[in-house]
């Protein structure tokens, strides 16, 4: 039977420069679904891209009524653990309910958001074919930059010695951008049963 387990945690203050900083939480997915390119996967997004993701999807699937995300509210305070919280679980379920429906499954942004630290701009450059790679590249290319999962690592060993040594290139041309060095994404114990 088919399962996707989906977890949105780790929230973590990122500044963007001497006066701004933004919260983003870690996308966890492990996966057995064919729809996956990667059988587990961790991003790192922020509520701006989900609200981006989001308007996408809607787009894309006009007579699905999608879930709504957590209320954007002038009085969340990144410095307050239960606004964190709560924010974090109100992604979580979104994440879950959308990754319940097959029509939302197909649209190539939303592995591309959930499995590659592509921009929007990125993702919808890479889904609309104007990019040298394609969505399934963008994917393997992210995966090979930030391989954290001891189960895939030892399948991969045998076929990649030196995978890690350019970490700064791939023969896509997708580069790393500095969240996708900094991800931390450590496999859960689910991750590590087969």
């Amino acid at each position: 039977q088919e399962f996707v387990t989906v977890l949105v945690r780790d929230p973590r203050i990122q500044k963007e420069d001497s006066w701004h900083s933004y919260i983003d939480y870690e996308i966890f997915i492990h996966t057995n679904s064919i729809c996956f390119t990667r059988k587990t996967s961790c991003v790192r997004r922020r509520y701006r891209e989900f609200l981006w993701l989001r308007q996408r999807l809607q787009s894309n699937a006009v007579l699905i009524q999608l879930p709504e995300l957590p209320s954007r509210t002038p009085f969340f305070n990144m410095n307050n653990p239960n606004h964190v919280d709560h924010r974090r679980q109100g992604l979580q379920e979104f994440l879950e309910k959308i990754l319940q429906d097959a029509l939302l499954l197909s649209d190539s942004r939303l592995h591309l958001f959930l499995q590659t630290q592509l921009s929007p701009e990125d993702m919808e450059a890479c889904v609309s074919g104007q990019t040298k790679y394609s969505v399934a590249d963008a994917i393997l290319s992210f995966a090979s930059l930030n391989r954290r999962f001891p189960i895939e690592d030892e399948e991969e060993k045998q076929g990649k010695n030196d995978a890690d040594s350019d970490s700064e290139s791939s023969s896509s041309g997708l580069g790393p951008s500095d969240d996708s060095i900094s991800c931390g994404c450590k496999a859960s114990p689910a991750s590590e049963e087969s």
